[in-house]
Order: C-alpha cells, then sequence, then structure tokens
C-alpha cells in the first residue's frame, strides 16, 4: 500500500490536480461565487483561484482536513449547509460516485445554485470499465479512509438523472486527459467527464 501511495502522489496526483484545475477553468464564469461540494482540501479550488482571482470559492465536506486552501464547512453529506441561490455554481469534482443517493445530492445543488452546476465524474463505458474505476478509487482512495461504495452511473443513467431534475448540460467533454502514458491508454479512454449543467426553470 505505501508504494502504491507513494506511486499515485509523484507521477498521477499533481498531475490531475493540475488538469482538472484547467479544465474546470474553461466551464467557470470570470467572476462568481463557487461552492466546492466534497472539496477535501481544496488545493484545486486554490489553483483555479490564482489563476481567476475573480473568482470567490468555499468548500464543504463531511471530514475536517488539518489544513485547507480554501474556507470550508462541515456538513453531513445530504444537506448543503447553505440558503436557496446562495453561489453561482456548485462544483462536484469526483464526490457523487461516493455517495450512496446521488440524486438527492444534486436537487441541494440546484436549490442552492444561481446559474448551473459543474460536474467532473464517470462514465462505465467500454470493456472492464468498472474494475477499472473501482482500480483508480481505491489507489487513490483508500489511503486517506474515504468511503468508497463505488456507485458509478452510465451514460444513460447520468442522461435519465439530468432529464429528471431538468438540467441541460451546455458542456459536456470527456477529452480530458489526467494520465500520462501508457496509464492513459487504460485509464483515460471514455471513463472521465466534465459536464457543465444548466438549471432550466419549471414550465408554467
Amino acid at each position: 500500500m505505501h508504494l502504491i501511495k507513494d506511486f499515485h502522489a509523484k507521477y498521477i496526483f499533481e498531475r490531475r490536480v493540475k488538469r482538472l484545475a484547467s479544465e474546470l477553468l474553461a466551464c467557470l464564469p470570470d467572476q462568481g461565487e463557487v461552492l466546492d461540494v466534497g472539496c477535501g482540501d481544496g488545493r484545486i479550488d486554490a489553483l483555479m483561484r490564482e489563476a481567476r482571482p475573480g473568482l470567490a470559492l468555499q468548500g464543504i465536506d463531511i471530514v475536517a482536513r488539518p489544513t485547507t486552501h480554501i474556507p470550508v464547512r462541515i456538513f453531513d453529506g445530504q444537506r448543503i449547509p447553505h440558503g436557496d441561490r446562495s453561489f453561482d455554481i456548485v462544483l462536484f469534482i469526483d464526490v457523487l460516485h461516493h455517495t450512496d443517493a446521488p440524486q438527492e445530492l444534486l436537487r441541494e445543488a440546484i436549490r442552492v445554485a444561481r446559474r448551473g452546476i459543474l460536474i467532473k465524474d464517470h462514465l462505465v463505458e467500454g470493456l472492464l470499465a468498472r474494475k477499472t474505476l473501482r482500480l483508480m478509487d481505491w489507489v487513490g482512495n483508500a489511503p486517506h479512509g474515504i468511503r468508497l461504495p463505488y456507485n458509478y452511473w452510465t451514460r444513460q443513467e447520468w442522461q435519465e438523472a439530468c432529464r429528471a431534475l431538468r438540467l441541460r448540460p451546455s458542456i459536456w467533454k470527456e477529452a480530458i486527459g489526467l494520465y500520462p502514458r501508457p496509464l492513459s491508454w487504460f485509464f483515460d479512454r471514455h471513463l472521465h467527464f466534465i459536464a457543465l449543467l444548466a438549471i432550466e426553470e419549471p414550465e408554467g
């Protein structure tokens, strides 16, 4: 476990953090208030704030980290502790597959967001996709004691959830390039996506 953790930290984690910050910034406005749900230590948020000072970022998480790069509040993993329409964008970075009820947490995000929801998560697409995602999740999260329900959705399940919640993808990107070669041949594929979801107003 120690060797795996060291390899992940040295060759994967730093690249992933920088790449995700860059890709997520491409979906965010120049200015606005952003809430990162399940933010961890807020490292990705800090990189985005450094690149775009007009963004005000804060986070919530179920576990208190000893050091964080942005302001973080603890929450119960279900109810977002902020009022209706408190933020321009609500952000989930590889968080929803760690929950038992992703759709309910998305409903909370809709309540809190003014403009939309930005998601980085996974697709169960292709040969051995679920086993590959479980392996990635275990390597990246098990050393930190993070709960692993492996609750991944297929493309169809994401599409159905968006329709049910009246969320319209304005950006959907699958070519993110999180891993260096040759790891990208196995761990990128079509297993990752970033989506900016606009909140549609109720009819009538």
